[in-house]
Protein backbone atom coordinates (compact mmCIF):
# COMPACT_ATOMS: atom_id res chain seq x y z
CA UNK A 1 0.00 0.00 0.00
CA UNK A 2 1.07 3.75 -0.55
CA UNK A 3 1.21 5.65 2.57
CA UNK A 4 2.28 9.02 3.81
CA UNK A 5 3.86 10.31 6.95
CA UNK A 6 2.51 13.54 8.33
CA UNK A 7 2.88 15.60 11.67
CA UNK A 8 -0.38 16.98 13.42
CA UNK A 9 0.26 20.56 12.03
CA UNK A 10 0.30 19.47 8.35
CA UNK A 11 -3.24 17.45 9.16
CA UNK A 12 -4.05 20.57 11.12
CA UNK A 13 -4.03 22.52 8.00
CA UNK A 14 -5.23 20.70 5.64
CA UNK A 15 -8.29 22.04 4.25
CA UNK A 16 -10.92 20.90 1.67
CA UNK A 17 -11.25 22.82 -1.77
CA UNK A 18 -13.25 23.11 -5.14
CA UNK A 19 -11.42 22.45 -8.21
CA UNK A 20 -13.00 22.53 -11.73
CA UNK A 21 -9.95 21.19 -13.03
CA UNK A 22 -10.10 18.30 -11.06
CA UNK A 23 -14.10 18.23 -12.33
CA UNK A 24 -12.90 18.41 -15.57
CA UNK A 25 -10.00 15.74 -15.19
CA UNK A 26 -12.73 13.40 -13.49
CA UNK A 27 -15.20 13.71 -16.09
CA UNK A 28 -12.67 12.86 -18.46
CA UNK A 29 -11.25 9.71 -16.71
CA UNK A 30 -15.13 8.74 -16.53
CA UNK A 31 -15.53 9.29 -20.54
CA UNK A 32 -12.37 6.95 -21.18
CA UNK A 33 -13.53 3.87 -18.56
CA UNK A 34 -16.72 4.37 -20.31
CA UNK A 35 -18.70 2.96 -17.54
CA UNK A 36 -20.95 4.90 -14.74
CA UNK A 37 -21.16 3.97 -10.97
CA UNK A 38 -24.34 4.75 -10.89
CA UNK A 39 -27.91 5.85 -12.66
CA UNK A 40 -26.72 9.41 -12.65
CA UNK A 41 -23.28 9.05 -14.33
CA UNK A 42 -25.26 6.20 -17.08
CA UNK A 43 -27.11 9.00 -17.84
CA UNK A 44 -24.34 11.66 -18.73
CA UNK A 45 -22.41 8.88 -20.21
CA UNK A 46 -25.27 8.58 -23.19
CA UNK A 47 -25.32 12.12 -23.57
CA UNK A 48 -21.64 12.92 -23.79
CA UNK A 49 -19.38 9.29 -24.53
CA UNK A 50 -20.72 9.30 -27.99
CA UNK A 51 -19.81 12.92 -29.08
CA UNK A 52 -16.43 12.26 -26.70
CA UNK A 53 -15.31 9.11 -29.09
CA UNK A 54 -16.49 10.23 -32.35
CA UNK A 55 -13.37 13.41 -31.44
CA UNK A 56 -11.05 10.50 -30.23
CA UNK A 57 -11.91 8.23 -33.49
CA UNK A 58 -10.79 11.48 -35.73
CA UNK A 59 -7.63 11.97 -33.84
CA UNK A 60 -5.64 9.20 -33.16
CA UNK A 61 -2.80 10.57 -31.86
CA UNK A 62 -5.06 12.12 -29.37
CA UNK A 63 -6.65 8.47 -28.23
CA UNK A 64 -3.18 7.15 -27.97
CA UNK A 65 -2.08 10.00 -26.01
CA UNK A 66 -5.14 9.49 -23.46
CA UNK A 67 -5.02 5.53 -23.35
CA UNK A 68 -1.24 6.03 -22.05
CA UNK A 69 -1.58 8.54 -20.04
CA UNK A 70 -4.47 7.13 -17.88
CA UNK A 71 -2.79 4.15 -17.09
CA UNK A 72 -4.18 1.48 -14.70
CA UNK A 73 -2.36 2.59 -11.80
CA UNK A 74 -0.39 5.52 -12.65
CA UNK A 75 -1.59 9.14 -13.81
CA UNK A 76 0.58 11.16 -16.35
CA UNK A 77 1.89 13.63 -14.32
CA UNK A 78 1.56 16.57 -16.45
CA UNK A 79 -2.34 15.64 -17.52
CA UNK A 80 -3.49 16.36 -14.19
CA UNK A 81 -1.81 20.15 -12.28
CA UNK A 82 -3.09 20.97 -8.87
CA UNK A 83 -4.52 24.09 -9.18
CA UNK A 84 -3.73 26.65 -6.85
CA UNK A 85 -6.90 27.99 -4.80
CA UNK A 86 -9.13 29.91 -6.75
CA UNK A 87 -7.20 29.55 -10.31
CA UNK A 88 -9.11 29.77 -12.80
CA UNK A 89 -9.37 26.71 -15.37
CA UNK A 90 -7.56 28.63 -17.84
CA UNK A 91 -4.54 29.21 -16.30
CA UNK A 92 -4.45 25.50 -15.14
CA UNK A 93 -4.82 24.76 -18.56
CA UNK A 94 -2.10 27.03 -19.88
CA UNK A 95 -0.06 24.81 -17.28
CA UNK A 96 -0.66 21.54 -18.79
CA UNK A 97 -0.32 23.40 -22.20
CA UNK A 98 3.24 24.45 -21.42
CA UNK A 99 4.48 21.34 -20.37
CA UNK A 100 8.09 20.57 -21.67
CA UNK A 101 7.60 17.88 -24.46
CA UNK A 102 10.27 15.79 -23.53
CA UNK A 103 8.87 16.02 -19.88
CA UNK A 104 5.60 14.99 -20.93
CA UNK A 105 7.00 11.37 -22.96
CA UNK A 106 8.78 10.92 -19.99
CA UNK A 107 5.28 11.16 -17.77
CA UNK A 108 3.98 9.01 -20.24
CA UNK A 109 6.99 6.55 -20.19
CA UNK A 110 5.58 5.91 -16.25
CA UNK A 111 1.87 5.63 -17.02
CA UNK A 112 2.03 3.48 -19.91
CA UNK A 113 3.51 -0.25 -18.93
CA UNK A 114 5.74 -1.12 -21.96
CA UNK A 115 7.53 1.27 -24.88
CA UNK A 116 5.89 4.70 -26.00
CA UNK A 117 3.96 3.95 -29.23
CA UNK A 118 5.68 5.95 -31.92
CA UNK A 119 2.93 7.75 -32.89
CA UNK A 120 3.85 9.80 -29.02
CA UNK A 121 7.23 10.72 -30.24
CA UNK A 122 6.27 14.08 -31.10
CA UNK A 123 6.41 17.53 -29.15
CA UNK A 124 2.48 18.63 -29.79
CA UNK A 125 1.23 16.57 -26.99
CA UNK A 126 0.78 19.37 -23.74
CA UNK A 127 -1.07 21.25 -26.68
CA UNK A 128 -3.21 17.84 -27.28
CA UNK A 129 -4.19 17.23 -23.76
CA UNK A 130 -5.10 21.08 -22.97
CA UNK A 131 -6.94 21.41 -26.21
CA UNK A 132 -8.76 17.48 -24.88
CA UNK A 133 -9.61 18.51 -21.19
CA UNK A 134 -10.87 21.78 -23.05
CA UNK A 135 -13.30 20.32 -24.86
CA UNK A 136 -14.16 18.00 -21.51
CA UNK A 137 -14.86 20.81 -20.01
CA UNK A 138 -17.23 23.05 -22.52
CA UNK A 139 -18.96 20.58 -23.44
CA UNK A 140 -19.24 18.14 -20.71
CA UNK A 141 -19.18 19.67 -17.37
CA UNK A 142 -19.53 23.64 -17.94
CA UNK A 143 -23.73 22.64 -18.36
CA UNK A 144 -23.65 21.27 -15.00
CA UNK A 145 -21.47 23.08 -13.05
CA UNK A 146 -23.16 25.56 -11.10
CA UNK A 147 -25.44 22.43 -9.83
CA UNK A 148 -21.80 20.38 -9.20
CA UNK A 149 -20.23 23.21 -7.49
CA UNK A 150 -23.08 22.97 -4.89
CA UNK A 151 -22.95 19.53 -4.44
CA UNK A 152 -19.59 19.10 -3.61
CA UNK A 153 -19.67 22.73 -1.52
CA UNK A 154 -22.80 20.10 0.32
CA UNK A 155 -19.98 17.16 0.69
CA UNK A 156 -17.32 19.81 2.09
CA UNK A 157 -20.13 20.92 4.85
CA UNK A 158 -20.19 16.75 5.30
CA UNK A 159 -16.95 16.52 6.00
CA UNK A 160 -16.58 19.11 8.13
CA UNK A 161 -19.01 18.25 10.10
CA UNK A 162 -18.10 15.06 10.74
CA UNK A 163 -14.30 16.27 11.83
CA UNK A 164 -16.01 17.97 14.73
CA UNK A 165 -17.82 14.76 15.50
CA UNK A 166 -15.16 11.81 14.78
CA UNK A 167 -12.23 13.66 14.51
CA UNK A 168 -10.08 13.56 11.15
CA UNK A 169 -9.26 9.30 11.16
CA UNK A 170 -12.69 9.11 10.23
CA UNK A 171 -12.71 11.86 7.60
CA UNK A 172 -9.59 10.12 6.35
CA UNK A 173 -11.26 6.79 6.18
CA UNK A 174 -14.30 7.53 4.34
CA UNK A 175 -12.81 9.83 1.87
CA UNK A 176 -11.68 6.20 -0.64
CA UNK A 177 -13.53 3.69 1.06
CA UNK A 178 -10.98 0.74 0.52
CA UNK A 179 -8.29 2.87 -0.06
CA UNK A 180 -7.74 5.70 2.36
CA UNK A 181 -6.95 4.97 5.71
CA UNK A 182 -5.54 6.58 9.42
CA UNK A 183 -2.78 3.91 10.10
CA UNK A 184 -1.79 5.58 13.26
CA UNK A 185 1.61 6.84 14.24
CA UNK A 186 1.09 9.91 11.91
CA UNK A 187 0.74 7.65 8.93
CA UNK A 188 -2.15 8.48 6.52
CA UNK A 189 -2.70 5.65 3.93
CA UNK A 190 -3.57 7.13 0.03
CA UNK A 191 -3.94 4.24 -1.92
CA UNK A 192 -3.60 -0.04 -2.30
CA UNK A 193 -0.79 0.50 -4.57
CA UNK A 194 3.08 -0.69 -3.23
CA UNK A 195 4.69 2.66 -3.40
CA UNK A 196 7.69 4.25 -1.37
CA UNK A 197 6.42 6.05 1.94
CA UNK A 198 6.54 9.85 1.82
CA UNK A 199 7.17 12.27 4.83
CA UNK A 200 4.97 14.95 3.75
CA UNK A 201 5.20 16.84 7.26
CA UNK A 202 5.41 20.36 6.56
CA UNK A 203 3.75 20.24 3.61
CA UNK A 204 0.54 21.54 2.29
CA UNK A 205 -2.50 19.11 2.10
CA UNK A 206 -5.85 19.73 0.35
CA UNK A 207 -8.97 17.52 0.03
CA UNK A 208 -10.53 17.81 -3.67
CA UNK A 209 -14.24 16.34 -3.42
CA UNK A 210 -15.49 15.39 -7.58
CA UNK A 211 -18.98 14.22 -8.37
CA UNK A 212 -17.68 11.56 -11.14
CA UNK A 213 -15.44 8.56 -10.33
CA UNK A 214 -13.48 7.70 -7.48
CA UNK A 215 -10.63 9.88 -7.21
CA UNK A 216 -7.01 9.78 -7.05
CA UNK A 217 -3.90 11.41 -5.33
CA UNK A 218 -1.32 14.41 -6.71
CA UNK A 219 1.93 15.79 -5.58
CA UNK A 220 4.56 18.27 -6.00
CA UNK A 221 7.37 17.56 -3.79
CA UNK A 222 7.94 18.71 -1.43
CA UNK A 223 5.30 21.26 -0.78
CA UNK A 224 1.82 20.37 -1.97
CA UNK A 225 0.29 17.07 -1.63
CA UNK A 226 -3.26 16.14 -2.42
CA UNK A 227 -6.36 13.49 -2.14
CA UNK A 228 -8.99 13.67 -4.50
CA UNK A 229 -12.05 11.89 -4.06
CA UNK A 230 -15.48 11.29 -5.13
CA UNK A 231 -18.89 11.67 -3.42
CA UNK A 232 -20.76 8.75 -2.85
CA UNK A 233 -24.33 8.06 -2.33
CA UNK A 234 -27.16 10.78 -2.61
CA UNK A 235 -24.72 13.64 -3.00
CA UNK A 236 -23.32 11.76 -6.14
CA UNK A 237 -27.06 10.45 -7.58
CA UNK A 238 -29.30 12.58 -6.34
CA UNK A 239 -31.65 10.65 -8.92
CA UNK A 240 -31.15 7.72 -7.14
CA UNK A 241 -33.62 7.91 -4.09
CA UNK A 242 -36.67 7.10 -4.77
CA UNK A 243 -39.75 8.77 -2.83
CA UNK A 244 -42.46 6.11 -2.63
CA UNK A 245 -46.14 7.72 -4.39
CA UNK A 246 -48.33 6.83 -1.05
CA UNK A 247 -45.60 9.73 0.99
CA UNK A 248 -45.79 12.10 -1.90
CA UNK A 249 -49.38 12.17 -1.49
CA UNK A 250 -49.54 12.64 1.94
CA UNK A 251 -46.89 15.14 2.45
CA UNK A 252 -45.97 16.29 -1.22
CA UNK A 253 -43.62 14.84 -3.57
CA UNK A 254 -41.17 17.55 -2.55
CA UNK A 255 -41.24 17.76 1.17
CA UNK A 256 -41.38 13.80 0.92
CA UNK A 257 -38.34 13.40 -0.77
CA UNK A 258 -36.47 15.82 2.03
CA UNK A 259 -37.68 13.17 4.61
CA UNK A 260 -36.52 10.49 2.30
CA UNK A 261 -33.00 11.70 2.34
CA UNK A 262 -32.45 12.18 5.84
CA UNK A 263 -32.20 8.53 6.39
CA UNK A 264 -28.43 10.11 7.64
CA UNK A 265 -27.82 13.65 8.77
CA UNK A 266 -27.52 16.42 6.21
CA UNK A 267 -27.38 20.43 6.42
CA UNK A 268 -29.56 22.60 4.96
CA UNK A 269 -27.17 23.47 2.00
CA UNK A 270 -26.76 20.20 1.31
CA UNK A 271 -30.57 19.17 0.64
CA UNK A 272 -30.23 22.08 -1.46
CA UNK A 273 -27.48 20.62 -3.29
CA UNK A 274 -29.10 17.36 -3.76
CA UNK A 275 -32.57 18.27 -4.20
CA UNK A 276 -32.65 21.53 -6.51
CA UNK A 277 -35.22 22.91 -4.78
CA UNK A 278 -34.60 26.69 -3.00
CA UNK A 279 -33.02 27.45 -0.08
CA UNK A 280 -36.57 28.82 1.30
CA UNK A 281 -38.47 25.76 -0.08
CA UNK A 282 -36.41 23.22 2.14
CA UNK A 283 -36.95 25.62 4.66
CA UNK A 284 -40.04 25.34 5.13
CA UNK A 285 -40.08 21.55 4.68
CA UNK A 286 -38.10 21.22 7.04
CA UNK A 287 -39.81 23.52 9.75
CA UNK A 288 -43.38 21.34 8.63
CA UNK A 289 -41.21 18.22 9.20
CA UNK A 290 -40.10 19.13 12.67
CA UNK A 291 -42.98 20.78 13.68
CA UNK A 292 -44.66 17.20 13.33
CA UNK A 293 -41.75 15.21 14.87
CA UNK A 294 -41.01 13.84 11.96
CA UNK A 295 -37.32 14.82 12.30
CA UNK A 296 -34.88 16.24 14.52
CA UNK A 297 -32.09 18.94 14.65
CA UNK A 298 -28.95 18.71 16.20
CA UNK A 299 -25.51 21.56 15.88
CA UNK A 300 -22.52 19.97 14.82
CA UNK A 301 -19.78 22.87 14.67
CA UNK A 302 -20.85 25.78 12.21
CA UNK A 303 -23.61 23.60 10.56
CA UNK A 304 -26.97 22.44 11.73
CA UNK A 305 -27.71 19.08 10.85
CA UNK A 306 -31.02 17.19 10.48
CA UNK A 307 -32.35 13.54 10.73
CA UNK A 308 -34.90 11.48 10.95
CA UNK A 309 -36.71 10.66 14.19
CA UNK A 310 -38.24 7.16 15.35
CA UNK A 311 -41.44 8.36 13.84
CA UNK A 312 -39.99 10.09 10.86
CA UNK A 313 -38.18 6.27 10.05
CA UNK A 314 -41.57 4.58 10.86
CA UNK A 315 -43.52 6.51 8.28
CA UNK A 316 -40.71 6.06 5.71
CA UNK A 317 -40.70 1.66 5.96
CA UNK A 318 -44.17 2.13 6.16
CA UNK A 319 -44.53 4.05 2.99
CA UNK A 320 -42.66 0.86 1.49
CA UNK A 321 -39.34 0.74 -1.04
CA UNK A 322 -39.60 3.33 -3.93
CA UNK A 323 -40.29 1.50 -7.00
CA UNK A 324 -42.82 1.16 -9.87
CA UNK A 325 -45.06 3.49 -12.38
CA UNK A 326 -46.05 5.21 -9.14
CA UNK A 327 -42.86 6.07 -7.74
CA UNK A 328 -41.25 9.64 -7.79
CA UNK A 329 -37.75 10.37 -7.73
CA UNK A 330 -36.53 13.07 -4.85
Amino acid sequence: MGWWQLNADTLARSRFTLSPFAETFASLKLLHAGTGAHPGEEAWLRTHLPGYRALLAADPVTAQLVRAGLGKSWIADFLAPLPCDGEPLEETLAQVRATDPAEARANLRVSLPGPLPAALERDDLPDRAAALLEYVWTETVRPYWDRRRRVLEADVVARTAQVSRGGWAAVLDSLKPGQTRWLGDNRLQVNVHEYPPRDISGAELVLVPVTPGHGWVYWEIPKRYAIVYGCTGALADPGARLVPASLGALLGTARAGVLVLLDSPMSTSQLVAVTGQGLGSVGRHLKVLLDAGLVQRRRAGRSVLYSRTAAGEVLVKAAGPGHGPDTYRS
